[in-house]
């Protein structure tokens, strides 16, 4: 199932989609969908009050994918120099592995490229999340061997292992 129609966030969509991406992130135990990290990390990934920051931000947009008038993917990219920082892709748990993440990803990089002239786009994410990893190397992303204990003061949560490190990739833009 694909997403129909992207669009800009505001702040009116903030709960619709912080509820989405503590869904796709930090479902409850037993939980559908392959990309949660709720066996790594406690707590939301997100709230409301971090999403309206985000989409209040100069050269900071959240990104939606709709299906219908339903918000079912998003994708936060910001401008940081000449590089587009991608990061909190989320997907409906019950539309993962049907092609809307990559959907996504693909309109992000097209944002990025087109309106901050991003050179290279830069995705951090949980170094033992290899399945995840694993996609985004297949979608160009590479590995810079940066890696970082994962950020506590961050507000995204809590690691549930001592040691928990994320890693940066890199993907140079096509334009």
């Amino acid at each position: 199932m694909s997403i129909d129609t992207f669009r800009t966030a505001s702040k009116s969509d903030a709960e619709a989609i912080a509820q989405l991406v503590n869904k796709a992130y930090r479902p409850e135990s037993g939980a559908s969908g392959w990309t949660h990290e709720s066996h790594l990390v406690s707590g939301g990934r997100t709230s409301v009050g971090q999403v309206e920051v985000m989409v209040s931000k100069p050269d900071s947009v959240i990104l939606v994918g709709l299906k219908g008038s339903e918000i079912v993917a998003c994708v936060h990219v910001e401008k940081d120099g000449s590089d587009g920082h991608i990061g909190m892709l989320a997907v409906s748990p019950i539309l993962q592995g049907a092609g809307a993440g990559k959907q996504m990803l693909a309109h992000a990089e097209r944002y990025a490229s087109e309106n901050f002239n991003s050179e290279k786009f830069i995705m951090v994410v949980v170094s033992s999340r290899s399945e995840l990893i694993s996609f985004y190397l297949r979608r160009g992303y590479q590995k810079t061997d940066t890696v970082m204990d994962y950020p506590l003061s961050a507000g995204v949560g809590i690691p549930k292992h001592a040691g928990l490190k994320i890693e940066v990739l890199e993907k140079r833009s096509l334009r």
